[in-house]
């Protein structure tokens, strides 16, 4: 009878243990991106982006110095451009290139006490019919019962697509109740797909914790974890005005190297944009949703541009 005791006490305190623990180090799931999610009708330029991430974070244990969290990233992802429409078959109508780009990415990312963020990917794939673009946008459609898609004749031509990315975030403030804070967020990328820098600021208020524990950073998973997180659950609302320098992109001016794309476009070089979402994550869950607001990108009759954005990711042992 004592010995059943025991065991039952033993599995009630390992339950309890597990429910207040709650750190899971590997996180799978997905990115949409479409300007469906707007709600009204839009099916232009920059029109769907699907992308699949898993991730695993290291032994904290192991990591030196002012270094909190380091987490590995892979991911696979598919990008689809149209002009004002997706159904444009005459050339001449067209205010920005029919595109696609196709990749498979890897990434680490370094979180550190001070709540700095350092995060360095390269990415691989192609731009281009072998893309996929034209046969994952008339799927989509004859899916959902859209229109018929047409132009994809007329898209930006093959080339290989190769881009290094690095990220850097900076805590710049957080209030003493822990309910609002403000993060420099500046990143880079270059390659033969795009080329530019950006800087923005992120505005967080409601339940947030520290960047190295946010899922807003995508650095809720733990292993071993150094330091607590200020919230078990996150629920906040976020905004990001952004200035963005583009020196190159490849979905709208074709290949670097002598391209023979039947349409292109030159790119404005700055670009302000403007996000505005929410986020809730519990310790296995992650749902995220935001509106994106783009200034005019292209030297054509193209006009600025919105779309939208979902998240959902599920972390586990």
């Amino acid at each position: 009878m004592y010995k059943k005791l025991v065991l039952a006490t033993l599995a009630i305190l390992a339950i309890v243990y597990g429910s207040f623990a709650q750190e899971y180090k590997n996180e799978f799931g997905f990115k949409s991106d479409n300007d469906a999610y707007l709600w009204y009708g839009q099916d232009r330029y920059y029109t769907n982006g699907l992308f699949v991430y898993f991730r695993r974070a290291v032994d904290q244990q192991k990591l030196k110095g002012n270094l909190e969290k380091a987490i590995y990233e892979i991911s696979v992802g598919q990008k689809m451009y149209n002009p004002f429409s997706g159904y444009r078959p005459d050339p001449a109508t067209h205010d920005r290139p029919f595109a696609g780009y196709l990749y498979g990415g890897a990434q680490v990312g370094l979180f550190y006490k001070k709540e700095s963020v350092v995060k360095i990917g390269l990415n691989a794939g192609t731009v281009g019919p072998s893309a996929l673009g034209k046969e994952a946008q008339k799927l989509l459609h004859n899916i959902v019962g859209f229109y018929e898609v047409q132009g994809w004749d007329y898209q930006i031509a093959n080339d290989f697509a190769l881009n290094a990315n690095v990220q850097y975030a900076k805590l710049l403030h957080r209030s003493s109740n822990n309910a609002v804070d403000f993060t420099l967020d500046t990143y880079a990328n270059v390659g033969t797909t795009y080329n530019g820098a950006g800087v923005g600021v992120v505005f967080r208020a409601g339940d947030i914790n520290q960047l190295f524990n946010s899922a807003h950073y995508n650095a809720s998973i733990s292993n071993k974890g150094k330091t607590d997180k200020l919230k078990k659950k996150e629920f906040y609302f976020y905004a990001k005005p952004q200035l963005d320098y583009v020196a190159y992109d490849a979905t709208v001016q074709g290949s670097l190297f002598n391209d023979n794309s039947p349409v292109t476009f030159d790119v404005k070089p700055l670009v302000f944009s403007q996000s505005l979402g929410f986020n809730y994550s519990s310790p296995h869950f992650t749902i995220d949703y935001s509106l994106i607001f783009l200034s005019k990108e292209i030297k054509s009759n193209a006009k600025a541009h919105q779309y939208g954005s979902i998240s959902m990711y599920y972390r586990f042992n």
